[in-house]
């Protein structure tokens, strides 16, 4: 595995490829990725920690929820995340400690505003390798 992730073209709307070697490696990778089309993780310290848990009826409703609740977190309260670590993952449950700061302007570009993950072309596909997984968001 060469890259963890890759940002897709889409039509009015931004995509990510994202990979991992287990599902929680695939569930980190996806945080770092979005969090890399709102600003630079590299940039972020982990000043701050939050625990994130999230439940949903399948693995990739699980997925979009995980991701919608950092987004949640980016817009209510301007955090910044940079490092995640899977506490507990099944194919219905997920708790995450989330690890980052909020937004200082003087350290932090924002690149875009990301509004949702969404389920249009979403796939988690697993192969000999591991995992791989396309999300879109509405931008």
């Amino acid at each position: 595995m060469t890259r963890p992730f890759k940002i897709i073209d889409h039509t009015a709307d931004i995509g990510i490829e994202v990979y991992g070697r287990t599902l929680k490696e695939l569930f980190s990778t996806a945080a770092v990725a979005l969090f890399s089309l709102i600003s630079d993780p590299e940039q972020v310290r982990t000043t701050e920690t939050r625990t994130v848990s999230v439940s949903a009826p399948d693995r990739e409703s699980l997925l979009i929820r995980w991701l919608n609740e950092l987004i949640y977190l980016w817009d209510t309260e301007h955090l910044l995340f940079s490092r995640f670590k899977i506490a507990r993952l099944t194919s219905k449950y997920l708790d995450a400690e989330c690890s980052g700061e909020r937004l200082d302007p003087s350290r932090h570009d924002v690149h875009r505003d990301v509004k949702a993950a969404t389920y249009h072309m979403l796939q988690i596909n697993r192969d000999t390798q591991g995992y791989q997984a396309r999300i879109i968001f509405d931008i």
